[in-house]
């Protein structure tokens, strides 16, 4: 019986390739998630809070503005959340949140 070349990892021996691969997917989630749509109109506090510049106060501000009546569109939640204009609701909607199923776009300017 020869020597083996190469013998199987077991134990700690395993983790780096076990970390490597770890590591490449959660980077593939990574890049993932910021495709996945968030729905305003559904999205939990939790959700909420994981959109990047929503804090707690405008989250709860959402789900009690939505508890009167779902977002139509953009326009209607800076209507009626505190705190999102049209440079924050630019910022949510490039993390995927979206507003009855609507991307971000931005409101023609008002003609005078």
């Amino acid at each position: 019986m020869g020597w083996v070349k190469h013998p199987p990892r077991l134990g700690w021996m395993a983790w780096p390739g076990l970390l490597q691969r770890l590591a490449f997917s959660g980077l593939i989630c990574g890049f993932a998630g910021t495709a996945l749509a968030l729905e305003i109109n559904l999205a939990s506090e939790a959700e909420l809070d994981s959109v990047r510049g929503m804090g707690p106060t405008m989250s709860r501000a959402i789900l009690a503005e939505r508890q009167v009546k779902p977002f139509a569109d953009w326009a209607d939640l800076m209507r009626r959340v505190k705190g999102i204009r049209s440079a924050t609701a630019e910022r949510f909607a490039a993390q995927g949140l979206t507003v009855n199923g609507q991307a971000w776009s931005a409101a023609p300017a008002a003609k005078p």
